[in-house]
């Protein structure tokens, strides 16, 4: 295994548990030191992870986040995306209140649960290419719950609520953003070498 191999095994890893951009990138920055020590002094890659790159990058995650953080950082994101998605759709419908429909419910859990599907097969938590099969997945069963269930309101959600759900993950957003934003300014500033 290549150390750029080992690098996007733990990158992977890491995201999928929930530890935070900017730590990701610190933890990444570490290893590929470490790594290039020990392609210096002679050795592999695997005589500083090991034989299983997944157990160490597990390890070095428990070890570096806990899992009572990163629930919590998961749960507050998870309120942040709600909430976003619940203010857009008041702000497109320009009304102060959102009907919620089984439909709608249906569509969003759907998507949610193929999205998350996806990219844990693939081994990462990233929305990239798991948003094509997670909306074809969501449609068909949001028009089905249409069919069955109907048209009727479930409950409805007020302007605030958006608000509400937004301010847990506002601060985990905002760091993952300012991080991704410094990443990328060292990543343009100093390419690495392959």
């Amino acid at each position: 295994m290549t150390n750029t191999q080992i690098l996007a095994a733990c990158r992977s890893n890491w995201e999928y548990r929930g530890i935070d951009d900017a730590s990701v990138q610190e933890m990444l920055d570490e290893l590929s030191a470490h790594l290039e020590d020990a392609q210096t002094a002679g050795l592999s890659g695997q005589d500083v992870v090991g034989r299983d790159v997944r157990s160490f990058a597990a390890a070095w995650a428990r070890a570096r986040a806990p899992l009572p953080h990163r629930a919590l950082r998961t749960v507050s994101l998870t309120c942040f995306g709600i909430g976003c998605v619940l203010l857009l759709a008041c702000l497109l419908r320009s009304t102060t209140k959102f009907a919620v429909t089984p439909d709608y419910l249906a569509f969003w859990i759907s998507l949610c649960v193929a999205t998350v599907g996806c990219e844990l097969r693939r081994g990462r938590l990233g929305m990239r290419a798991g948003w094509v099969v997670a909306i074809a997945t969501a449609l068909p069963i949001a028009i089905l719950t249409r069919v069955l269930a109907g048209g009727g309101v479930l409950f409805t959600l007020p302007l605030w609520a958006a608000s509400a759900l937004l301010l847990p993950g506002l601060p985990y957003a905002a760091a993952d953003a300012r991080a991704r934003r410094s990443g990328h300014a060292a990543d343009v500033s100093s390419p690495r070498e392959g």
